[in-house]
């Protein structure tokens, strides 16, 4: 199967400027998505608005083949036009991609295999998209209607069951943001990245992280941190 890796990454950031290039555990940010897709063999294509991002991804190997349109890289653009263009890129030069590979640069811990691992289960599934979700315990709760009601929650208080009786049936999952994967007819024919028959892909706990703020910039630091570490601690010991 031939997948197309696309991870978008604009110039401007209002939370945290210059997020995408900024320095974390030792790499600009974008470059570690490029490259744990790289090392899961895909085809790299970062679309980009900023001529410094796509310095920075051609450095670390990936494709940058086009600068993204003004219209496509607004506070407001949706995200499925960002990856239909790069589809249109690829299928003109005679390349259409049998799927696509969401990456966002802004949930970059993923563990070793774990693109690798998507990717198989697409295959084995034969679903038509692929979610990156990690698992929710169920105890969660709404508030009341009005101010005469009660809250409520999702699971029955009178039987709370302790965590290690739930099962997987028990669990909600939670879209991590970090990877999609998708069949190209999803995107050409409803113009979403979820569509058809839809499968959860679990994550690790550790890898749900999704940089909007400073704090959420350093556990991801501190986690990718501890997994370079743990990698170059491996090498050295085989």
């Amino acid at each position: 199967m031939t997948v197309l890796c696309v991870i978008p990454v604009r110039g401007g950031s209002k939370g945290i400027p210059g997020k995408n290039a900024r320095p974390v555990a030792g790499k600009p940010l974008v470059v570690w998505s490029i490259e744990q897709a790289l090392a899961a063999g895909l085809d790299v294509l970062v679309s980009t608005d900023d001529a410094h991002l796509a310095e920075i991804a051609r450095a670390a190997g990936a494709d940058v083949p086009f600068m993204r349109p003004a219209e496509l890289a607004q506070d407001t653009t949706p995200t499925e036009p960002v990856i239909q263009h790069a589809i249109a890129h690829r299928i003109a030069e005679g390349r259409r991609p049998e799927a696509v590979m969401l990456l966002q640069a802004t949930s970059p811990v993923r563990l070793p295999g774990t693109i690798a691992r998507a990717v198989r289960e697409f295959g084995e599934t034969g679903v038509d998209s692929l979610v990156g979700v990690v698992a929710q315990t169920p105890f969660f709760w709404h508030p009341a209607v009005d101010d005469q009601g009660s809250a409520t929650a999702e699971y029955d208080p009178a039987a709370r069951p302790r965590r290690q009786e739930l099962t997987a049936g028990d669990y909600f999952y939670k879209e991590t943001g970090s990877l999609y994967l998708t069949r190209t007819e999803i995107y050409e024919h409803e113009n979403n990245r979820i569509g058809g028959r839809v499968g959860l892909f679990v994550m690790d706990e550790a890898e749900g992280v999704d940089i909007d703020t400073l704090v959420d910039l350093k556990i991801a630091e501190q986690i990718l941190g501890d997994l370079q570490a743990s990698d170059e601690e491996t090498a050295n010991n085989s």
